[in-house]
């Protein structure tokens, strides 16, 4: 598919689904996207003028970064837009409306897909209808597929309906997996007039019609690589003239995990990964980890990390090796706004389609998209996250993971009722 102009949002959706690309790597997905709101009147902001450079978190080395562009243009992305973007995802689309006396509102979907298999069998719809990932290592897993469609549903809707004279900023966000992308696209100036902000997800294991109209206070987290440098030896001949980096990684693997609970709320820590390119017979002189924390607050997050800086120094200089580490992602965690929380619930109560309106729920995971509403709500303007149920009975980060895609036209549904009732009159106060 070389353009979606035509497409439905279930087509698009399946598209997006047969051709994953990571965090950092949506180059496919950016540019036809970039396209059709290109059609649809939107001014677009690419690459580098979407996000922060240096704000950035994980990115992928430059040749992996060259492979994700080549592949894109082998799958039919459109070059203008691929050329636009030089090595950087990510898109805000930006159209204002009638006599633009209304609000400013900001809209936030995620594109990237995770690093994992999908199924291959006909148990699993994707692969029975033909609509399976064709990248092997890459799949969405968590519904970022269905994200990027209900945005191209949210502008096209847009476009087709009156009543709204304000001005609509569309986010399409990179690297939302591991927390990498939110961050580098917060701090933009895009934020910086967003009266209203809404993010979405698809899915978190709510039935197809169920609206959560303020979803909330999701886990701080970061996400930490570590790395330990100590010295090879021979490990029959001379264990002793080595200094074994695997032993410090031990060490710290045992102590990161008795780090106490914190009395003041929920704290979180897990190692996801550990490698140490080594023969049997000889002391490791590398290990590298990929360690994660969680807190219920930023400040018990903060409590997480300073403790695991702590048990890493300390495990190293048992065994007289060094270590580095290196951010690979963060969230922070938020709490929506009575009043726009209040507004959603009225959008989703119109809806013939929604069937469950709940007000508020704690999120309970960690969510980047924390760092968007985080700066509109600094800047003076109001943020929810929005759950559409897609009865997602494999859950979420699963090599089964698929959605009911009824749920792409409520999602789109409700949130430009939202957006289209947002009187100039609240905006204003």
């Amino acid at each position: 598919m070389a353009t979606i102009e035509d497409a439905s949002l279930s087509d698009v959706r399946r598209d997006l689904h047969t051709h994953p690309e990571a965090g950092w790597t949506e180059f496919r997905t950016t540019a036809l996207v970039a396209a059709e709101l290109d059609r649809l009147g939107f001014d677009l902001h690419l690459g580098d003028d979407a996000v922060s450079l240096e704000a950035r978190l994980g990115v992928p080395d430059e040749e992996e970064l060259e492979r994700a562009r080549d592949r894109a243009r082998e799958e039919g992305a459109p070059e203008e837009y691929v050329g636009a973007m030089g090595t950087v995802t990510g898109l805000v689309a930006e159209r204002a409306y009638g006599d633009g006396s209304g609000p400013v509102v900001g809209v936030r979907v995620d594109m990237d897909a995770l690093e994992r298999s999908e199924a291959a069998d006909d148990d699993h719809r994707p692969a029975r209808e033909g609509f399976a990932s064709r990248h092997p290592g890459e799949m969405h897993a968590c519904g970022h597929d269905g994200h990027t469609a209900i945005g191209v549903g949210i502008a096209r809707a847009l476009d087709e309906t009156d009543g709204f004279d304000g001005t609509l900023k569309l986010f399409f966000q990179p690297a939302e997996e591991g927390g990498r992308g939110g961050v580098a696209m917060s701090e933009t100036p895009h934020l910086e007039d967003v009266e209203y902000f809404l993010a979405l997800h698809l899915g978190l294991d709510n039935e197809t019609g169920r609206v959560i109209a303020g979803y909330d206070r999701p886990l701080s987290n970061a996400k930490i690589d570590v790395e330990f440098h100590g010295e090879s030896a021979h490990a029959g001949k001379a264990p002793n003239e080595g200094r074994n980096a695997l032993q410090a990684a031990a060490a710290a693997i045992s102590n990161l995990y008795a780090i106490p609970r914190h009395g003041d709320g929920t704290t979180r820590i897990n190692v996801g990964e550990v490698h140490a390119p080594n023969a049997q017979n000889v002391i490791a002189e590398t290990a590298r980890m990929r360690v994660e924390v969680r807190g219920e607050t930023a400040e018990l997050n903060a409590y997480m990390e300073e403790t695991v800086e702590r048990i890493l120094a300390h495990a190293a200089g048992m065994h007289g090796v060094e270590y580095d580490t290196a951010p690979y992602g963060k969230t922070t965690t938020f709490e929506a706004d009575d009043e726009l929380v209040a507004h959603v619930e009225t959008a989703a109560e119109s809806s013939k389609s929604v069937t469950t309106v709940v007000g508020r729920e704690p999120i309970g995971a960690s969510e980047d998209a924390s760092y968007l509403i985080e700066r509109v709500q600094q800047e003076g303007g109001r943020a929810t996250y929005v759950g559409i149920g897609a009865s997602n009975p494999y859950g979420h980060h699963t090599p089964r993971f698929d959605i009911d895609e009824e749920a792409l036209d409520i999602g789109v549904d409700v949130i430009v009722e939202a957006v289209r009732s947002l009187p100039p009159d609240e905006a204003s106060e």
